[in-house]
């Protein structure tokens, strides 16, 4: 029976080419290619978000099952699957420690372009699930003050640390959005940063978007810099991807092409993840999937210059992951956006590089320990 497992697969879907394919027929397809057509035939689909399952994909076909590379699922018309029977899976927290790798990058290297202690600033983050708690965390460990919002959290789960938006508008240097994409509901996420929550902000504050593009109006964002409501933002997420607004990439300070999540331990993760959901599904032994293994970065051994903890950690940090070099690549053609997400490079995380430390910089060692990096005294 597993030899006859039709799969529909995208082929940008990291470390995936080759494991699956002792257990499934498997048909490696660019997203633009995976159609109605295309998988009329197909068992199961492994997708990632450019992806949409809805009557248009589905309808007619085989599909018993969906997964899903991605933490979120708003691609998938959960409803439709439900009617039909089709099961799908997302990869839930796949990606945390990597769009808070990125947001660590972003917090540094705008803290240097604006002449901000990190210490003596205020950060709010908007939805607090897996993604929202490890930016939580890292914020925490650069010494910020941090504020949390997460209204469907707070009302399940009483808690009673969590602030409303309004006083995030008020307290907060840094904005930084987490939650998932919704236009219904009790709390609905579209264009949560509007004119009406702009005209709250009092700080001036600096404005993150790593979640979902339509969470962040964009005619409000760039009114918001031309009259300096705001400082600057960091955008990774865009309305109307791939498609996006030149003018509000080159007038962000940082514009990156929805590749915060794309570490390449966040990619096997939920490659991983989703390999075990189909393997479940369909009954398969687990023992027939080829491993896969992830690159070393090409220079894992990293030193800082300075002794001053916060240009310290921008030195180090800068060297795993060049986000500004990412952003200039963007403004300068963002018509590439879809080619350099699919062409992304290996990019690992704090804990696969070893900082080499000098006796003055001691200081440093439990924040950059408690971010992830290797120690070794030199």
């Amino acid at each position: 029976m597993n030899n006859k497992i039709r799969v529909i697969a995208d082929c940008h879907i990291p470390f995936l080419q080759g494991t699956i394919d002792n257990i499934a027929t498997v048909t490696y397809l660019a997203a633009s290619e995976i159609s109605n057509r295309t998988v009329k035939d197909a068992d199961a689909l492994l997708i990632r978000t450019r992806t949409h399952c809805n009557e248009s994909l589905l309808n007619s076909s085989k599909v018993q099952f969906i997964g899903t590379a991605t933490i979120g699922y708003d691609h998938i018309d959960t409803q439709y699957c439900l009617q039909k029977g089709i099961v799908w899976k997302n990869a839930p927290g796949c990606n945390a420690a990597s769009v808070a790798q990125y947001i660590v990058a972003a917090l540094l290297y705008m803290a240097r372009k604006h002449s901000l202690s990190l210490t003596e600033s205020t950060i709010g983050i908007i939805g607090v699930g897996h993604v929202g708690k490890q930016v939580a965390q890292m914020a925490e460990t650069l010494g910020m003050r941090v504020l949390l919002n997460d209204p469907p959290r707070q009302e399940k789960e009483d808690l009673p640390h969590f602030v409303s938006i309004h006083e995030i508008a008020e307290k907060a240097n840094f904005i930084s959005y987490h939650t998932p994409y919704t236009n219904s509901g009790v709390y609905p996420t579209h264009h949560l940063f509007d004119q009406v929550y702009c005209k709250q902000l009092k700080k001036k504050p600096i404005i993150i978007n790593a979640a979902r593009g339509e969470i962040v109006d964009t005619t409000t964002l760039l009114n918001a810099l031309h009259t300096r409501t705001i400082t600057d933002c960091v955008l990774d997420c865009w309305e109307n991807e791939p498609h996006i607004s030149a003018t509000l990439a080159q007038q962000a300070g940082i514009a990156t092409p929805h590749i915060a999540g794309y570490s390449a331990d966040g990619k096997a993760t939920a490659t991983r993840m989703m390999i075990t959901a189909l393997t479940d599904y369909f009954g398969i032994n687990i023992q027939k999937i080829n491993p896969f293994s992830i690159p070393l970065p090409i220079k894992s051994s990293i030193f800082a210059t300075s002794n001053q903890m916060q240009d310290a950690l921008y030195e180090l940090v800068s060297q795993t992951y060049p986000i500004l070099q990412e952003s200039c690549q963007l403004k300068n053609d963002v018509s590439a956006f879809e080619y350099l997400r699919n062409h992304y490079p290996i990019r690992r995380e704090f804990f696969a590089y070893t900082v080499h430390v000098k006796k003055q910089q001691l200081h440093v060692v439990p924040i950059l320990q408690q971010l992830g990096f290797n120690i070794q005294y030199t």
